[in-house]
């Protein structure tokens, strides 16, 4: 009788507990907050190793900057956006967008370009999402990609909404998460809400690293 009386003491305590609280709580025991902050050390390498790369090509090899400005010269914005977008979808993200923002800061129109490099990838995760899901109706498909994205699959399942913030704000690759949330049939309108955050990583990009908003 004692131990019941406390078992419910407990469950009144517990329930009292700020929702933030039990999230934390939640988070920190699954994992979450160690998977993200691995995620972001082994992501934060590579930006700086680009970085670098670029800085060293552009003072000892060739202009970067004039290279950029050829760039915008020789090829139609619309297709510089239509390879992006590929690259976000059906690439999964190959390409470092860093790459597009500096091309975006070379533009005639640099805030207009970023814009429509942020919506891209957005779109870019939307069509990740409807893969995700095409993937679930192709048994060999859907067991190979599971075999492959188990992880990613997994830790969608046990965090959702959360997990598609992180991947939309932090070096964590956006499209490889939405295809997971297609697989898990997670909910499309709470899907492009949180996704929306993908245009405050890109300004938060240009503005940072590149000076350009």
């Amino acid at each position: 009788m004692e131990e019941t009386n406390m078992k419910k003491k407990n469950e009144v305590v517990l329930n009292k507990k700020p929702r933030w609280k039990l999230l934390h709580q939640y988070y920190n025991y699954t994992g979450f907050y160690r998977f993200v902050g691995n995620s972001v050390k082994k992501a934060i390498l590579p930006i700086i190793l680009f970085l670098a790369a670029l800085f060293a090509i552009n003072e000892y090899v060739i202009n970067i900057n004039q290279v950029l400005v050829t760039v915008t010269e020789t090829f139609s914005p619309i297709g510089i956006l239509a390879f992006f977008l590929a690259s976000e979808s059906i690439f999964l993200g190959l390409v470092p967008p860093e790459l597009f923002i500096a091309w975006a800061g070379k533009s005639a129109m640099p805030v207009i370009y970023l814009s429509l490099l942020a919506l891209a990838s957005y779109l870019g995760g939307i069509i990740s999402y409807f893969m995700g899901k095409a993937i679930t109706k192709i048994p060999a498909v859907h067991n190979y990609m599971e075999t492959r994205m188990a992880k990613h699959i997994k830790n969608t399942e046990k965090w959702g909404g959360f997990l598609i913030v992180v991947g939309a704000l932090l070096p964590i690759p956006f499209s490889i998460t939405s295809v997971a949330a297609g697989i898990i049939n997670y909910k499309f309108k709470y899907y492009l809400l949180f996704g929306l955050l993908r245009f405050i990583r890109f300004y938060g990009y240009a503005l940072v690293i590149f000076k350009i908003v």
